[in-house]
């Protein structure tokens, strides 16, 4: 490898190296109690509305850098309205889980219209959703926190009970070897899809990566997934919010690599003129990104109520900058057009491993806001500066 395949191996995994080198901060200063296997299972229960709201976000940030600050309230009403349901109204879960993605799904079209057909701001349409659905929030559970916990299903299935993880099938014994299975599929389908991929682009006459490079990135990824899935079978198994995640990362990841749908994100962020021009509808872009947006949502309501086992008015507070911020941190750029699920899910990660890491340390709850406000603008200075060529100034 010459030094310009290093520069650049470096630069696209910058975000894999900080996450490897926090990890490795925190184990030493928590005397490896971050890797312990119930830190390493909550660090999954405790982040999984971050993984399933940051994908949402980032189709959003894709468009044109836009955001949406109403996140957080849609996730705390939808929460609120579903919990009634089975609560109050005693709908079956099943029935209340329908009618929750539905009215995400709805808030999210209803907020979408405005911004791709009217054309009015997103920032000031979420802002006002954000206000709206927090007050509504409020106005639902009239200020109460009410109780789940007798809706065992719900909450198991959304990984919020003692029996929210997957039994183990092969054994009773101190490792669960389901979880190891699984953890050996993953890396095998991980390995399966790299070398796919590889070859496709090598029969296109496409650019690939250093062979060196290639492989060691892949004993790397393989390692620390099976990393993962040892200490999750030390621990109670497998998460059954890890099966949600998961599903989130492969459909979206599916979607943004290898649909046109998927490549319509990247082209109105890129350049939205020259996609209007080419034929693509581009009001039905940004529509079809905040629906989207309301749909995870939802899930990520479902998920905070069930963790929770309950709804109250203050549920969803700052999910939309821990979203935000994993997408920046994650290497999304501001501008748009750049970025990808798996490095939204590892700015994820990296957001939830400083959480912990300084909860561990016993670490002010206003410094920890701190340290994640200098870790997000670092993010997003290098993203402006890496795009100027290094020149932080360029004056005429």
């Amino acid at each position: 490898m010459n030094t310009n395949q290093i520069l650049g191996f470096l630069k696209k995994n910058t975000m894999v190296i900080v996450l490897l080198i926090v990890v490795a901060f925190f184990s030493w200063r928590t005397d490896g109690q971050i890797l312990m296997p119930m830190n390493v299972s909550n660090l999954i229960s405790q982040n999984a509305y971050v993984f399933i709201l940051a994908t949402g976000m980032l189709l959003c940030i894709l468009t044109g850098g836009n955001i949406d600050l109403s996140v957080g309230s849609v996730v705390c009403f939808v929460g609120a309205v579903g919990t009634l349901l089975m609560v109050e109204q005693n709908l079956p879960f099943w029935l209340s889980i329908i009618i929750m993605i539905v009215i995400g799904t709805l808030i999210g079209a209803f907020q979408g219209f405005w911004i791709a057909f009217v054309r009015i701001p997103p920032f000031i349409v979420t802002l006002a959703g954000m206000l709206v659905f927090r007050g509504l929030s409020n106005v639902v559970l009239q200020g109460r926190t009410i109780s789940i916990k007798e809706q065992t299903t719900f909450v198991n299935l959304f990984g919020g009970g003692a029996d929210c993880y997957i039994h183990d099938f092969f054994g009773n014994g101190k490792l669960n070897l389901t979880c190891l299975f699984g953890g050996a599929v993953a890396t095998l389908l991980f390995i399966f899809l790299q070398f796919s991929a590889r070859l496709k682009r090598k029969q296109k006459n496409y650019e690939v990566e250093h062979l060196l490079a290639f492989l060691g990135r892949i004993i790397v990824v393989s390692a620390v997934i099976m990393f993962f899935a040892y200490k999750l079978a030390q621990h109670k198994g497998i998460p059954t919010v890890l099966i949600w995640v998961m599903v989130v990362v492969l459909v979206y990841g599916y979607i943004t690599n290898n649909t046109t749908v998927g490549r319509y994100f990247y082209a109105v962020g890129g350049n939205e003129k020259a996609t209007k021009l080419s034929g693509i509808n581009t009001n039905k872009v940004y529509f079809l990104a905040y629906a989207n947006m309301g749909l995870l949502a939802a899930l990520a309501g479902m998920v905070t109520i069930a963790r929770l086992t309950s709804a109250q008015p203050t549920y969803g507070q700052n999910y939309e900058m821990d979203a935000i911020g994993s997408c920046f941190i994650g290497g999304a750029s501001a501008y748009g057009g750049t970025g990808t699920v798996k490095g939204v899910i590892i700015g994820a990660v990296l957001m939830g491993v400083i959480n912990l890491g300084m909860s561990l340390m016993s670490v002010d709850a206003n410094m920890q806001k701190v340290v994640k406000g200098v870790v997000l603008l670092a993010a997003v200075i290098f993203d402006v500066v890496s795009k100027r060529g290094g020149k932080i100034l360029a004056k005429n």
